[in-house]
């Protein structure tokens, strides 16, 4: 459902069964492709019990104003993820993009360099650590030719999207869980980058709070009932 009248002019909050439904509902008023539009998650929704006490997913989608850079270092950066995926023997392709999410970097990074293909699971690996080593190593390459280079992102198959939304909804169900039990609420260990999506996502709560505890690959993030 749709609910600005005057989409063209902004940003419009809608609601769906699911938050990707709410997506498309945007899109459709929007006249916009996903990955022309940034998606800021309101609500992941719930289902209720027997159709009873559910929740319609909600979410704001803003046309992206993020432009690609263009020219010879995002074409090298482009050129050597292909070129490694080659010495692999992966067999996928390469596409370009702007990034929409803090999933994606969004603030933070050049573009966003997706690999598609069939069976690619052995670029993820556990908790995305083998493609966060390929992203560490295209951006170190693409650092030594440029010295005003990247950060460049890369995801494979949607990975960091799914990863991204997941961490949402687990920041919401926890925020709840905080504000009827009272009760802090410790996440587990997380590298920077999910950290961040969890603050973020929870940073416009007026009734709880994100810090991050511990050190080093222990560090996680702890919610509690804003004071």
């Amino acid at each position: 459902m749709v609910e600005n009248e005057d989409a063209s002019s902004g940003p419009v909050e809608t609601t769906g069964k699911t938050v990707d439904d709410a997506i498309d509902n945007a899109l459709a008023e929007l006249g916009l492709e996903r990955h022309e539009v940034s998606v800021e998650v309101l609500t992941p929704g719930r289902q209720g019990l027997f159709g009873i006490g559910g929740e319609q997913a909600r979410v704001r989608v803003t046309s992206a104003s993020v432009e690609l850079p263009v020219g010879e270092e995002l074409a090298w950066a482009t050129e050597t993820l292909e070129r490694l995926l080659e010495l692999m023997h992966v067999e996928a392709e390469v596409a370009v993009r702007p990034p929409e999410t803090p999933g994606d970097g969004l603030g933070r990074t050049k573009a966003v360099l997706d690999i598609f293909g069939e069976d690619l699971g052995v670029l993820i690996g556990r908790r995305g650590t083998t493609m966060t080593s390929l992203q560490y190593m295209v951006n170190l390459m693409v650092s030594r030719k440029f010295s005003d280079s990247g950060p460049y992102h890369i995801d494979v198959e949607g990975y960091r999207r799914r990863r991204e939304e997941s961490l949402i909804d687990l920041a919401f169900r926890m925020a709840e869980r905080v504000r009827t039990t009272g009760r802090s609420v410790t996440l587990e260990p997380m590298p920077a980058n999910e950290r961040r999506i969890i603050h973020l996502a929870l940073a416009k709560d007026p009734t709880v709070g994100t810090s991050s505890v511990g050190v080093g690959e222990g560090r996680k993030v702890a919610i509690s009932v804003r004071r």
